[in-house]
């Protein structure tokens, strides 16, 4: 009986596009304010999924049309009107900076932002290397950085990403 329910429950929930999140999951959150002179904010979540951390994001006030450095910096500090207190990408393992499908990178390289003819971007990816767990690769008490020009996946230790936009410190998210 088990057996059939899982497989008449599950299709059924892929076939409505729900995802099969259970109240024991730990998620997180980010909210991002916009940087002094910058106009970009939105909001991160994080969700632990298994082995693998699933990220979605929504963000305003980019520059429309244009893509935009995302990533996940080491200290949950946004004070610094630049968003320089956040200091550098999250990076435990002292890998290279790199696409954050390469199997080589920094534990906090995120897709890019591409904004829309409004300056609207919204972007999923599964994540591996980072959790939301307590642990050398969590990301809670971390930051979010949005920066003002696209990554270019190769430049060490940045990805050439210009100027940070947007800052948001990543907490654990209340559980419904």
């Amino acid at each position: 009986m088990r057996r059939r329910l899982r497989f008449v429950l599950l299709p059924a929930a892929l076939a409505a596009g729900c995802q099969l999140f259970s109240a024991e999951q730990v998620g997180a959150v980010a909210e991002l304010r916009p940087t002094h002179g910058h106009t970009a904010s939105g909001t991160v979540y994080f969700q632990q999924v298994g082995a693998r951390v699933h990220l979605h994001a929504v963000v305003t006030g980019l520059r429309p049309g244009r893509e935009h450095g995302f990533h996940v910096h080491e200290a949950g500090d946004c004070s610094a009107a630049d968003g320089s207190s956040a200091r550098g990408h999250f990076n435990p393992y002292g890998k290279p900076h790199a696409h954050y499908s390469a199997p080589e990178r920094h534990a906090g390289d995120l897709p890019v932002l591409k904004a829309d003819a409004s300056g609207r971007a919204a972007v999923e990816a599964d994540l591996d290397i980072i959790t939301v767990a307590s642990g050398p690769t969590g990301i809670v008490g971390r930051s979010v950085i949005v920066h003002a020009e696209p990554d270019d996946f190769r430049t060490q230790p940045h990805g050439s990403s210009g100027a940070r936009i947007a800052c948001g410190v990543i907490r654990r998210a209340p559980r419904d």
